[in-house]
């Protein structure tokens, strides 16, 4: 009796639907590079809107504690005046020119920043997790479930302004169940992209695609802005909604690698310049690669060279971008600009400019690294320059409202750049490094580590604001520079070895030149 042959693993299993509909109406497969730019879209949306939810906290803040007493006044001598409408003479306490119990009474700064603290709290512990679990689940599933779950309880936040509840602890169970599902995004959707882009030009590619973070920022703030008007749980709410119909989107759309469609890798991507390899790989990324290939496991993602330094000082960069990010449009519409005070809204509005700026600073911090061939030098430099423009936007951006928005757009720019890019191409290029024999599922892991550890910074930036700001908003500018330092210095033995790797080049170029005949 002949032996049965071997069952043809069938890749359409494993196809999402979306994907197969597509196919089917095309009546053909989907080439590589349509794959890609699906991978690129729907991860592009789907964390632009964990982004759109994760804002409206700061825009709401300024409606549910209005009225804190004379909270970062420094600058000009008269009492503050805010042009709130009067507030409607309702059952309810929401108003916004009365805020909202518990958060206006004199404590509410502090009680906002602790809400803050505790959504990135288990955030930043839950990214741990959420890469662990990713790389070894469908990430596709893992991502849809993420956010429908964000969508859930962001959209709950809001239904406290219809149900009319004050309890402090609601609020606080509330933020810490959306920072567990909100932690689920980021390690899924860069291990994703990993999966389909080889390490060509993927600084510029990533700072590009990683313009969802500050859009979602922008769209966040614009969107919750305009609810305000009609009540702040609109303001969580409409968000909630449209990041669980994203989520139903991923599940749809998104194809988690190459083998999970059946989709061939292009020449280009099986054999694509590693440009960051070549001239740095050894100073920064120097290679034990006799493991066997198999998911890598947490303290062993921590051993890769390269993890470690970039994960400390992303836990400075992202504290300080998480403080601007949680708290600007609270510090505009608390500081007398050109002498006026503004409202929530437009505050919250206003406030997009730093966003906008973070794009601008993303894109070319990838496109400088990939230029360079240097991460760490660009990384470092930008954090370096970073330090001179918060010092000028604290001190010169209430002179005018044009001198705040132009000062704003530059402190973004420089900011967001290594966060962006730390978050993205370098957590790629470490996560397929190549003593993991081109082990992809070691991407989730390593993703998770380098931003799980700044989220935790990212936690503890916007607490201290919350506490300090009530004193002094120089304070906070002091402790927002001396951070910015202290994330370049971490760098400061990858941009040694980095700049050797230059001179080396430099030096072995010179050598063959002089061999020629």
């Amino acid at each position: 009796m002949g032996s049965l042959p071997e069952p043809v693993p069938d890749s359409n299993r494993t196809k999402p639907l979306g994907i197969r509909f597509v196919e089917h109406v095309k009546k053909g497969s989907l080439p590589y590079r349509s794959h890609q730019a699906i991978v690129l879209v729907v991860t592009f949306l789907a964390y632009t809107s964990y982004h759109a939810a994760r804002k409206t906290t700061s825009v709401v803040k300024s409606a549910l504690d209005p009225q804190s007493p004379d909270v970062g006044l420094k600058l000009v001598p008269w009492k503050a005046s805010y042009f709130f409408d009067p507030p409607a003479s309702t059952a309810l306490s929401s108003a916004l020119g009365n805020g909202w119990a518990p958060f206006n009474g004199l404590d509410g700064t502090a009680l906002l920043g602790q809400l803050d603290v505790a959504f990135l709290a288990v955030y930043a512990i839950g990214m741990y997790f959420s890469g662990h679990l990713g790389d070894r689940m469908n990430l596709r599933i893992f991502l849809t479930v993420g956010m429908i779950g964000t969508g859930l309880f962001t959209s709950l936040f809001g239904a406290g302004y219809w149900a009319n509840i004050h309890s402090f602890y609601y609020f606080l169970i509330i933020q810490v169940l959306a920072g567990l599902f909100q932690s689920t995004g980021w390690p899924s959707v860069v291990a994703v992209v990993g999966n389909w882009f080889g390490k060509s030009k993927r600084g510029l590619i990533m700072g590009i695609w990683n313009a969802h973070t500050s859009l979602g920022n922008i769209l966040g703030s614009l969107i919750a802005s305009a609810m305000l008007s009609y009540g702040w749980g609109w303001s969580f709410v409409v968000p909630g909604l449209a990041i669980a119909f994203i989520g139903l989107v991923v599940f749809l759309f998104l194809p988690v690698s190459p083998e999970s469609v059946g989709a061939e890798r292009d020449i280009d991507e099986l054999h694509s310049p590693r440009k960051y390899g070549e001239s740095v790989k050894e100073p920064l990324l120097s290679s034990e690669s006799d493991e066997e290939e198999k998911a890598v496991g947490f303290m062993e993602a921590w051993r890769i060279p390269g993890v470690a330094p970039f994960a400390f000082c992303l836990f400075f960069a992202k504290l300080v971008a998480y403080t601007f990010l949680y708290w600007l449009p609270f510090y505009i519409s608390h500081t007398a600009i050109d002498g006026k005070y503004l409202s929530s809204g437009a505050a919250g509005n206003l406030s997009t400019l730093f966003d906008i700026g973070g794009i601008v600073g993303g894109i070319l911090a990838g496109h400088i690294s990939d230029h360079l061939n240097a991460r760490a030098i660009t990384a470092a430099s930008f954090m370096y320059c970073a330090i001179p423009a918060l010092f000028f936007y604290r001190s010169y951006g209430h002179l005018s409202l044009t001198m705040n928005m132009v000062l704003m757009f530059i402190t973004g720019m420089f900011v967001n750049g290594p966060y962006a890019l730390i978050t993205t191409a370098v957590s790629a290029d470490l996560g397929t490094h190549s003593s993991l024999k081109g082990n992809s599922r070691a991407l989730a892991t390593v993703t998770a580590i380098i931003d799980g550890t700044g989220s935790v910074g990212a936690a503890i930036g916007p607490l201290l604001t919350g506490y300090i700001s009530a004193k002094s908003w120089s304070a906070v500018f002091t402790m927002l520079m001396s951070a910015a330092l202290v994330a370049g210095l971490f760098l400061t033995k990858l941009v040694v070895a980095e700049v050797a790797a230059k001179f080396e080049q430099s030096r072995h170029k010179e050598r063959l030149h002089q061999d020629l005949p």
